[in-house]
């Protein structure tokens, strides 16, 4: 389901990038879209879900139905308040907060960009409210080992905002305003989608009055936890900030490499982490603290033998997956090829964002939410430092490099406590399986190197000659690698 989302996200920025092009206007949809959508993953599916799933596990474990329902419904209630003053405060003061996050609009000679963006904001924004009640629904359900809906959910933004783009855009004065209705819509739907699913699980939240102690808990990990478990996102948003001042067009830039980057991270991190963290909850209400590291390696396991070749793969071919999958019409030669220079950046830190949605859930399972905090904000510190420097050499590209370093810092100190704290260390079995990824993954990029198709090629023929070539360098690419395995005799079945 994940992966679907994820095709279907790829056919949406198709349609952005062939409709809409990359320049300013399309510069001030995504900060708009990106403000709400930071939010999100901070209060729906970062801080807020990491934080309630071990607190709704735990009174699965130990509690009746009644207490857990009840648990559901003072929780459901306080964040609904919170949700609701925080979007009302943002749509009045839309202005003031693309200043504060987008301040080169601000500053630029003309201000379309800066007034484009503060009234795109007052659509998008209300999509936090709705895809945060989205990612809460989504929590109950993957406490229940409901894992299909709340994954399927993204597909229907992406259908929203595709169908916007395509139809919805005739009918307005400015065309890209119907990207952010359709981000509004998107948010409405996929909060309806999970409601019958709720009902059935008979776990549909209620509004109550009074207090719990379950609320309580909720806010002591859940505000170190908007450090801890967000630091990429925090990174990626203080990227766009910083890009907001160099040419137009790199916020664009940024996102197309950070969207194809989502891809593999979508697929492989956060699937592991959203069903890492319940297992691991439910593991340690249970006091199975063999299962609890079982499951840590498993998910790194997997993460190392899917992610290698992704972040390989990403790097090498580049230019050609953007040309292949956004040069056409608006989107030009240029873009793609600054873009790919970015998300060679971003790549080459894939497998630091995997192992930091691996590593933190095992923090967080255990109510640990000051040593995520802790590293996050070393990461997170480093970011901005190494975003001057890098910024000011390479510009957007060096906003990349400066992501992927901190997401490094994150992974070896998150690790690094969990060895220390006597939690989770690398197993023998584990480091000598990563030697063989390593040896196919060399394999895999000799077999990459062996084609000598230029970008030129691509950008001098048709749509078709583009996704067959592609399609066969990565066919015989993944064949390459997992051949490469199982001679090296990495069962994967077995794991």
């Amino acid at each position: 389901m994940t992966f679907l989302s994820r095709i279907l996200g790829l056919v949406r920025d198709y349609f952005v990038a062939r409709y809409f092009g990359a320049n300013g206007l399309t510069d001030a949809f995504l900060v708009a879209f990106r403000i709400p959508n930071f939010l999100r993953r901070l209060f729906g599916e970062g801080a807020f879900s990491q934080a309630f799933v071990p607190i709704l596990a735990e009174a699965k474990a130990n509690h009746n139905e009644v207490e857990v329902q009840n648990v559901i419904n003072h929780i459901g209630t306080k964040f609904l308040k919170v949700l609701v003053i925080l979007t009302l405060i943002a749509v009045i003061i839309a202005p003031v907060i693309i200043f504060m996050f987008a301040w080169g609009f601000y500053f630029d000679a003309d201000p379309t960009k800066f007034n484009l963006a503060s009234n795109m904001l007052r659509v998008t924004f209300p999509y936090l409210l709705l895809i945060s009640l989205t990612a809460f629904s989504g929590s109950i359900l993957n406490t229940y080992d409901r894992f299909a809906v709340p994954a399927f959910t993204p597909v229907l933004l992406n259908i929203s905002m595709i169908l916007s783009a395509v139809y919805l855009s005739k009918h307005l004065e400015t065309p890209i305003m119907a990207l952010a209705w359709g981000v509004l819509i998107g948010g409405i739907v996929q909060l309806l989608f999970q409601i019958p699913f709720l009902l059935k699980l008979k776990k549909m939240p209620r509004l109550v009055k009074g207090e719990h102690e379950a609320v309580k808990t909720l806010k002591n990990r859940m505000l170190p936890a908007l450090f801890g478990v967000s630091v990429s996102q925090i990174n990626l948003l203080i990227d766009t900030m910083i890009a907001t001042v160099l040419v137009s067009g790199s916020v664009t830039w940024l996102y197309y490499s950070d969207r194809l980057l989502e891809l593999p991270l979508a697929l492989i991190g956060i699937a592991l982490a959203t069903v890492a963290l319940a297992k691991l909850s439910n593991h340690y209400a249970n006091q199975d603290e063999q299962k609890f590291t079982q499951t840590i390696d498993y998910a790194l396991k997997i993460g190392l033998i899917l992610g290698a070749p992704a972040c390989a793969g990403l790097v090498l071919l580049a230019e050609p997956l953007l040309i292949t999958l956004f040069q056409y019409d608006a989107f030009t030669p240029y873009a793609a090829q600054q873009s790919s220079l970015s998300l060679m950046a971003y790549a080459a830190g894939l497998m630091a964002f995997i192992m930091v949605k691996i590593l933190a859930p095992a923090f967080l399972a255990r109510g640990d939410t000051k040593t995520p905090v802790k590293v996050g904000v070393i990461a997170m510190v480093s970011n901005v430092f190494l975003n001057i420097f890098f910024a000011y050499h390479y510009a957007h590209i060096g906003l990349a490099i400066a992501t992927s370093l901190s997401a490094l810092i994150n992974a070896v100190l998150l690790y690094y406590y969990l060895r220390k704290d006597d939690i989770f260390c690398f197993s023998t079995d584990f480091i000598q399986m990563a030697f063989k990824v390593l040896l196919s993954t060399i394999i895999m990029i000799t077999y990459i190197l062996n084609f000598d198709q230029t970008p030129s090629d691509y950008l001098n023929n048709d749509v078709w000659y583009r996704v067959l070539s592609i399609g066969t360098v990565i066919g015989g690419s993944a064949l390459t690698y997992f051949a490469s395995l199982w001679i090296l005799e990495v069962k994967i079945g077995k794991l």
